[in-house]
């Protein structure tokens, strides 16, 4: 267990990202996403993120319904404020949002104290539990001034009341989580896609910052929405079609994997983990056999020589935190 921030709250390496448990451009059964969950836990993982916006509350309602019969003293949940459901007509679909469930609510941006509570409140109860150990502000990206003014002290609050035990921000880019490590008392900030063999950005200023305030990094989006877990035409990069020019790149990566006896997946897992300002790693599972792969991935070792390959034929760029 990794320690987040100065907090007391605890996560393990790996962790469960629960986003395609809300359906996540195709629909899964409940028996499905019960049966990931309980794999996950067989695997050893204890840490489980998830968010309002993910199928419209579905993701929280089955996570919280598979977790009921474990000890909850033994595994960490966080979710998500900044995105209040509001009830709508439950007419046409959520696909715009790339989740394929019923449009029975609608997304309204809130990071005002109130919505920050009250977006809380629907979340325990979609989750059947009475608190959470982490709340991340979601994707403040064209709120950032709300949510430092509103939002951030709200969660404060919540933390100094002991309603959560570790607060932070998730989003899918570094620079404003960058401000976040800077300028708040934060315990932990969630990257999505922005540190993995594809894209280094958060190297430049987040990941030092966030080594230097003592805020711990959990890492999403890891493969990149998948491109990185199978690439192949079609695939997607930041949840859209991959451009062909990474999508090429990520064929090499692949390649040279291969040669050495490993596999890109394990490779993506391993790079991202391996800087000393990570705690966690969010794998996004779809399925029972998919959370035994991820954890086989993460739990294999790759060869030196991959690495050394991977930088001299300029695939990946000169790092110093390689496993």
């Amino acid at each position: 267990m990794r320690r987040l921030g100065r907090s007391g709250v605890e996560v393990t390496p790996l962790g469960f990202g629960a986003a395609a448990l809300g359906n996540l451009y195709t629909p899964l059964d409940d028996e499905q996403a019960h049966d990931a969950v309980r794999a996950a836990w067989q695997r050893g993982i204890r840490y489980f993120d998830t968010a309002p916006h993910y199928g419209l509350g579905l993701s929280e309602r089955r996570l919280g319904a598979a977790l009921r019969g474990y000890d909850r003293a033994g595994y960490t949940v966080s979710t998500k404020v900044g995105r209040r459901l509001d009830p709508a007509d439950g007419a046409g679909d959520d696909l715009a949002h790339g989740f394929a469930v019923p449009a029975t609510h609608r997304r309204v941006w809130d990071f005002s104290a109130d919505g920050v509570r009250r977006t809380l409140e629907a979340s325990l109860t979609r989750l059947g539990l009475d608190r959470v150990d982490v709340v991340y502000l979601h994707d403040p990206d064209d709120h950032a001034e709300q949510a430092f003014r509103e939002g951030y002290p709200a969660l404060e609050r919540l933390r100094a009341e002991g309603v959560v035990g570790a607060i932070g921000a998730g989003m899918n880019q570094a620079g404003t989580l960058t401000r976040f490590v800077r300028d708040t008392d934060v315990d932990v900030v969630l990257c999505a896609g922005r540190y993995t063999l594809l894209d280094q950005s958060a190297a430049t200023a987040l990941l030092p910052a966030a080594a230097e305030h003592g805020v711990a990094v959990v890492l999403g989006g890891v493969f990149n929405s998948g491109l990185l877990a199978d690439p192949a035409p079609g695939a997607t990069y930041d949840y859209t079609r991959a451009p062909r020019e990474l999508l090429g790149r990520a064929l090499r990566m692949k390649a040279v994997a291969e040669r050495h006896g490993t596999t890109l997946r394990a490779a993506a897992l391993a790079f991202t983990s391996a800087h000393p300002a990570v705690a966690c790693v969010l794998s996004g599972p779809r399925s029972a056999p998919e959370v035994h792969d991820c954890a086989d991935q993460f739990a294999s070792q790759v060869p030196p020589e991959f690495w050394r390959e991977l930088r001299e034929s300029g695939l990946l760029p000169v790092v110093r935190e390689l496993p």
